[in-house]
């Protein structure tokens, strides 16, 4: 039978020492921390082959005392915390006293710190954990900490080491959460002699990030603040059009230490809802303050992951502070006018390319596709039925006018362009139309709120609104724009969508898949204007339709749904209803490609200018701005 014996204290500190240093950059984050503790304003670190040879972190704190130098190396020795109850309200971000113990059982460490009080430092030396010798040394007021062949006495850890740039990386990484955590330390990050990071230390978050995200990025993020309850949040979040593909630019600090929190990502992600592309994330440096006692950082080796104590509370502050900066932005996305090279293939030759897309982002296909007029409604379907809803509020979802000429759709894209995903909008209310006026008359239009009057020039392939304010131009992507419109509208509680009845119904035969979730969503599908019930055999019949969808229509339009529905999961009512929503708002927006009267392209303007639409359900900018400047250096009238 197995006897139980107590492990030997060496063996037992390098099973602690994994918990709490993985790999380089698990040193590096601990050192600087304890540098943070002791009140330094500057921090280098220096690596060399990823960290795994040589890990130099050197700061200007208060130093260590002499006689202190060996505990500091002892496993639970602190001077963060001396009781249980100082637990309960951590303001440090070190407390445990398990890191330096930790990465001294690893590596070989040497320390040199001097107190601003003592003429001469101290210099210690210890080789996995055992103190070689210590004796005084000349030094700079602060600590210096060495740690050399780091796992040398671990192969079991050191195998499944990385790469030296991986390994360098997270350091890197490391580093700059730091500095972002903390814009009053200055910090200076050197990889095998090379400076790959300084910032400032001037204590504003914005230089920090500049230093850290760089100078494209950092410029499109938007200021947050906000407060209540006992929770501040400051910080930055991005535009809608500079979300990333993944979410690798959320950082969250919670009384100036770096975590990971579900909780407030969610709330960043709550607050982008329908104003993001889909599948991009934002990105956002949020700063949390809450009391030290709401929070608990004692639940992960790491100190990575905390529990607050009020969930909710942070959910809402974060939320707001969030949603509360994207809508005070009025800005938009500027035509990027610089020219790019571009090589054909097997040539020497490079030709200018203009790309006009904001210049946060990479040029990129439009995820809208150039929607091409439809066939006129057919003759079976009756009036609107007035028995089966009540009208509307607000006015009825425009129709199309006789008035408005559609011209020819533009010649079929090869398939080797695959088709891009349907935008979703609902319908907009009609406007009153001014009497009829010259196609090629410009509309001069000043707004009470605007202090530079504007004026609509024209269209750009049935597509684009051109419009002329002060110095500069628009281009407004009129399908975007009227998505958004209906899809406000479509979201206000009081909002009763116009439906006809089928004198017909139109009889389809979905997937099984999409016909359990058709039947098991009716009720929301009766809110946005369908009337669809089991027809028997695994078909549907759809016997009302909202007034603003053809009947070749109806068929696509809820095979779009039941996909935006089985994506939706177990999400809430409002969650599906927005995604619903959105392909109704598409499906009622005007299209590109077709020819818009005067009037619904001056609505459309208006609602733009007035800062009312910004962003499409999608994230899509629904306007770019040109300045005569940027236009005069095409044509080389400045330079």
């Amino acid at each position: 039978m197995p006897q139980i014996a107590q492990l030997p204290s060496h063996v037992a500190d390098l099973i602690a020492a994994g918990e709490v240093v993985e790999r380089p950059a698990s040193v590096v984050k601990e050192l600087i921390e304890n540098a943070i503790d002791a009140g330094a304003h500057s921090v280098t670190v220096e690596i060399q082959n990823g960290g795994m040879t040589l890990i130099r972190v050197t700061d200007d704190g208060c130093g260590i005392a002499p006689e202190e130098a060996q505990t500091a190396f002892l496993r639970h020795a602190t001077s963060k915390i001396r009781t249980e109850y100082d637990l309960e309200a951590i303001g440090t971000l070190g407390f445990r006293g398990e890191a330096l113990a930790a990465i001294a059982s690893v590596s070989r460490l040497e320390l040199l710190t001097r107190r601003a009080e003592d003429a001469l430092g101290t210099s210690l030396a210890l080789e996995g954990g055992v103190v070689l010798g210590q004796e005084e040394a000349g030094c700079p007021q602060g600590t210096t900490m060495l740690v050399r062949d780091l796992f040398y006495n671990t192969p079991a850890r050191l195998k499944f080491m990385k790469k030296d740039a991986a390994e360098g990386a997270a350091c890197l990484a490391a580093v700059q959460r730091q500095a972002l955590s903390h814009p009053e330390v200055a910090f200076k990050f050197l990889r095998d002699g090379k400076q790959e990071l300084l910032t400032p230390g001037d204590g504003k978050l914005r230089s920090a990030m500049y230093a850290v995200l760089g100078r494209d990025l950092a410029l499109g993020f938007l200021p947050v603040e906000g407060s209540g309850e006992d929770i501040t949040v400051s910080g930055f979040a991005s535009l809608p059009t500079c979300c990333r593909g993944t979410r690798g630019y959320q950082f969250f600090f919670v009384n100036g230490r770096y975590v990971k929190s579900k909780t407030m990502t969610a709330a960043v992600e709550q607050a982008y809802a329908n104003q993001k592309m889909v599948g991009k994330f934002p990105g956002c440096v949020l700063h949390l303050t809450v009391k030290l006692n709401q929070v608990d950082v004692n639940v992960h080796p790491t100190k990575q992951e905390v529990k607050f104590g009020a969930e909710r509370q942070v959910f809402s502050a974060v939320y707001y502070a969030v949603l509360s900066a994207l809508g005070a932005d009025k800005s938009r996305p500027a035509a990027d006018t610089a020219v790019k090279p571009v090589v054909e293939q097997g040539s020497q030759t490079s030709l200018p390319l203009h790309d006009f897309t904001t210049p946060s982002k990479p040029a990129e296909p439009s995820p809208l596709p150039v929607e091409r007029p439809r066939p006129k409604a057919s003759p079976a379907v009756s009036q609107p039925s007035s028995t089966r809803r009540a009208a509307p509020a607000v006015p009825p979802p425009m129709a199309k006018p006789a008035s408005v000429e559609r011209v020819a759709p533009p010649p079929r894209v090869t398939a080797a362009v695959p088709p891009a995903p349907v935008k979703k909008m609902p319908p907009p209310p009609p406007v009153e139309r001014p009497a009829e006026r010259e196609a090629s008359a410009p509309v001069l239009v000043e707004e009470a709120k605007q202090e530079t009057p504007w004026r609509m020039v024209g269209e750009l392939f049935h597509t684009y609104i051109i419009v002329e304010q002060g110095e500069k131009t628009l281009l407004i992507d009129k399908h975007a724009a009227h998505e958004r419109m209906n899809f406000d509208r479509m979201q206000a509680q009081d909002y009763t969508p116009m439906s006809q009845r089928l004198l017909s119904p139109v009889v389809f035969t979905p997937a099984p898949e999409e016909q359990a979730l058709l039947l098991e969503h009716l009720e929301e599908l009766d809110r946005v204007g369908f009337e669809v019930e089991d027809f028997g055999g695994g078909s549907l019949a759809v016997r009302s339709i909202p007034d603003y969808l053809e009947m070749g229509d109806v068929e696509a339009a809820l095979t779009e749904i039941a996909g935006k529905l089985a994506l939706t999961g177990t999400t809430g009512a409002k969650e599906r209803r927005d995604k619903i929503l959105h392909t109704m708002a598409c499906k009622a927006a005007i299209k590109g490609g077709w020819k818009s009267a005067p009037q619904e392209l001056e609505r459309v303007a208006r609602a733009v200018m007035s800062g009312e639409v910004r962003y499409c359900p999608h994230g899509r900018p629904v306007a770019v701005e040109l300045t005569r400047t940027e236009l005069e250096k095409q044509f080389k009238r400045r330079t």
